[in-house]
């Protein structure tokens, strides 16, 4: 018989066991739910940047030194998530992260009947392995990653599950995930995997170090022969007979399940056409460094076009070649969208690996003096205010700023020239004195407001240093500005990735403005065609413009053609200059060497607004002087106007003028003999003057008839102009040598004035040719200057002389 004390300790005995169970189960739930376990948090992936059209331009490694590239789940081929399912786990839509039977069969065969060592591990199971690096080589590991693989089931979907584990796990040498194997092996996007490309990476995480297509000393021979010097690679063909078996053993298998795809099974036979990780896309160096400076994100979309950045790369390299003889070894480009300001290509130098040049320096972003660049801003600023429409004659003649006296690049001066022809020939006269009409910080405040960085004080720059060169501006900058002229006067930055939002433009110019500025430089003829003509055989418009910076350091070229407006620079990037590095000569034809092979691939409809919508009309004006059409004026040519903000001046240089029949000589209006009228040129004496050096006949009126010379009465025309001494300027002497300081008086003067007479407070100095100057030896103080010419017209200024001890 069972007495009491017995069924009292089977009780106990139950209800202890029952406890211990209770507590086993309580246990394993909050390890289950408490505790969520990471998936990829805190893992490295690399950043991978891609051109607009998807095409991988690099891939970096993780801070582990992986290739590791996150790829959605939805991005990656459906034929590579079935065939690794099929490989690894087929039953992990079902399993709680173990499968039983799978793990009782390892079991068997591993430590059994010891066929072969398996893990039976499921994919969960395997991914646990490899998240928190658990060694399943013992029972208390195994047991641990079945114990991490429930709680990832717990906490986790499959499509989660599975989407992490084809991010983590090993493809062979240092490449993990998907992603990373897609784009190195194949150079394929991961949904772009065909079936066989699939089966092929789903074998390869069984045995990463074995089951590759290539091994690592064929690796190192096959990328060494097959790397060119444009960082372009070959695909190659390895029958590597482990690999080989094993996807076709999954390719079999796979049949069984969609037999449909059994038609494939002869391009088995086919050698497989694969890349190696030396064998990734380096493209466009500089563009995608840059890039990598301001982002984070670990895919980047670039605005960039590999097939431009190709075209310009191999164009650039080709005519650095050609044009080595002349000393050019370096040149820069950047192509951009001008209507979207996207950054098509981008070619920082003529060779990234080259040493000698400095090829990793990023051309399009150094900061280089611009030479000539900046004018078309000014004439801009100047049609804005009103001071000058394109055909407007302006005077390319000696010219002094106090001590300052601008030069041309030629050294000469070309005399009167229309505001056009002085913009497409770069002179330096006639844009230093717009510059100076439109306010001395004018172009300083324009830049300002445009954003162009590390700007000194206005002061620095003085009178025209920003107007020739002597201020420094990136290509991008560059680029903006002159994209700017495009877009209807509003400036925006630059766009290099496809997320960036469209920004909100500052208006620089008036739409006006900015259309005529651009029909100027249309008219900028292509460079003679002293390298190959074929160069410059371009219909396409292009408005255009050069520079030179001092020393000849820099070369520009930046022209505007369809959508797109493309910048060259030609140069050294250590400074040192050379007299071939002239903007037209140098980086003119390389300019329209890129037009031309652009044309290849389609130029965009233009972005020039349509002139129909804008306060525009066309106007005659006389064609010598550029005013508007007198009575006398015999031709006359069409040119843009703005009403309301164009000058109006009614051309004065065509007038009547009353000859003696019998002495040729000039008689005055109210001449009561025989006279008759005929039309000459009245140019100012500083022009002139120049016509007279140059040897250039002018049809000049004659000179008064002694017995009728009109003399000191009024006489009408343009009365003389002082040009020194300048108003704004205080003049020195110094202490104790009054005597040797003298300052030059100068005025220019109408053609019929042949003396000039000047006055210091009203007290007789002397006369002189109107073109020589008057010396005077001054004293300090305040000064009324007046000159009065030989026909009663006259003009006045100020003078401060001040002493300097």
């Amino acid at each position: 018989m069972i007495d009491s004390e017995t069924i009292k300790r089977v009780f106990t005995y139950r209800r202890d066991k029952a406890d211990i169970l209770f507590l086993a189960i309580l246990v394993i739930f909050v390890f289950l739910t408490i505790h969520k376990p990471p998936l990829t948090e805190n893992i490295s992936f690399s950043q991978t940047v891609y051109d607009r059209n998807g095409k991988l331009l690099r891939s970096t490694l993780s801070s582990d030194d992986k290739y590791r590239v996150w790829t959605p789940l939805s991005e990656i081929s459906p034929y590579l998530i079935r065939a690794t399912i099929l490989k690894e786990d087929r039953c992990f839509k079902w399993h709680p992260g173990f499968n039983p039977m799978g793990l009782i069969r390892a079991f068997w065969q591993t430590y059994v009947t010891k066929s072969r060592r398996t893990g039976g591990s499921t994919i969960t199971m395997q991914l646990a392995r490899l998240r928190f690096g658990i060694n399943t080589r013992t029972i208390p590991g195994k047991l641990k990653q079945i114990l991490k693989a429930v709680q990832m089931e717990f906490h986790y979907s499959k499509k989660i599950i599975l989407e992490a584990y084809l991010n983590l796990v090993p493809y062979g040498w240092n490449v993990e995930g998907a992603g990373a194997a897609s784009l190195i092996y194949f150079h394929k996007n991961p949904h772009q995997l065909n079936l066989l490309e699939s089966l092929s990476l789903a074998v390869i995480p069984q045995d990463p170090s074995a089951i590759l297509p290539l091994t690592r000393k064929d690796e190192d021979k096959t990328a060494q022969n097959n790397l060119n010097q444009t960082g372009h690679s070959h695909p190659n063909i390895f029958i590597n007979t482990r690999f080989t078996e094993a996807r076709n053993r999954l390719f079999h298998t796979w049949t069984k399940h969609y037999p449909q795809d059994g038609k494939l099974s002869p391009y088995l036979d086919l050698p497989l056409e694969t890349f190696t990780p030396s064998e990734l896309p380096f493209s466009a160096p500089h563009f995608v460094e840059d890039i990598l400076k301001t982002s984070s994100l670990e895919k980047i979309k670039t605005t960039l076009d590999i097939g431009y950045q190709h075209l310009l790369e191999r164009h650039t390299q080709n005519y650095v070649t050609r044009c080595s003889h002349l000393g050019i070894t370096n040149a820069a480009a950047l192509l951009a969208n001008a209507s979207t300001m996207e950054v098509l290509a981008c070619l920082g130098s003529a060779d990234y690996f080259n040493d000698s040049i400095q090829g990793q320096v990023n051309g399009t972003t150094a900061k280089r003096s611009p030479g000539s660049l900046l004018k078309p801003f000014i004439y801009g600023k100047a049609i804005e205010k009103g001071l000058i429409h394109p055909k407007t004659m302006l005077k390319d003649t000696p010219l002094s700023f106090g001590a300052f006296n601008p030069e041309n690049f030629e050294q000469d001066f070309a005399g009167p020239i229309k505001a056009q022809e002085a913009l497409v020939r770069s002179r330096n006269v006639p844009a230093v004195w717009l510059a100076s009409q439109i306010g001395s910080e004018s172009l300083y405040e324009f830049l300002k407001q445009a954003e162009v960085s590390h700007l000194k004080k206005p002061a620095f720059y003085g009178m025209a240093g920003l107007v020739l060169g002597g201020i420094e501006l990136t290509m991008e900058e560059l680029a903006a500005l002159y994209a700017m002229l495009a877009r209807g006067g509003k400036l925006y930055p630059l766009r290099k990735q496809l997320c960036d939002p469209p920004a909100k433009g500052i208006p620089l110019l008036s739409q006006e403005a900015s259309f005529l500025t651009l029909e100027m430089l249309k008219e900028n003829p292509p460079p003679k065609p002293e390298f190959f003509s074929h160069w410059v055989k371009n219909s396409i418009p292009v408005a255009w413009k050069t520079g030179t910076s001092y020393a000849f350091r820099d070369a520009w070229a930046i022209g505007i053609f369809g959508d797109f407006v493309l910048a060259v620079w030609v140069g050294h990037f250590d400074g040192s200059g050379n007299p071939a590095f002239v903007g037209r000569r140098a980086a003119g034809p390389l300019l329209f060497e890129l037009i031309d092979s652009l044309k290849t691939k389609g130029i965009p409809e233009s972005l020039y607004y349509d002139n129909k919508t804008l306060n525009l009309t066309e106007v005659e004006v006389c064609a010598l002087s550029g005013h508007l059409p007198g009575p006398y004026c015999p031709r006359t040519i069409r040119t843009w106007f703005i009403p309301g903000t164009s000058p109006i001046t009614t051309c004065d240089i065509h007038r009547p003028v009353f000859i003696h029949p019998e002495t040729g000589l000039r008689v005055p209006p109210h001449y009561r003999g025989e006279s008759f009228k005929k039309i000459y040129e009245f140019w100012p004496s500083d022009l002139l003057d120049l016509f007279k050096r140059a040897g250039i006949p002018r049809k000049t009126p004659p000179p008064f008839d002694p017995r009728y010379d009109p003399g000191f009465r009024s006489q009408p025309g343009i009365p003389p102009k002082i040009t020194s001494p300048r108003k704004t300027l205080t003049y020195t002497i110094r202490a104790g040598q009054a005597s040797s300081d003298s300052i030059a008086f100068q005025a220019v003067a109408d053609a019929d004035a042949e003396n000039l007479y000047w006055f210091v407070n009203e007290s007789f100095l002397g006369k002189c040719p109107v073109s020589q100057p008057l010396f005077w030896n001054p004293e300090p103080g305040r000064f009324v200057i007046r000159v009065i010419d030989d026909r009663g017209r006259s003009d006045s200024t100020s003078l401060v002389v001040s002493v300097v001890r």
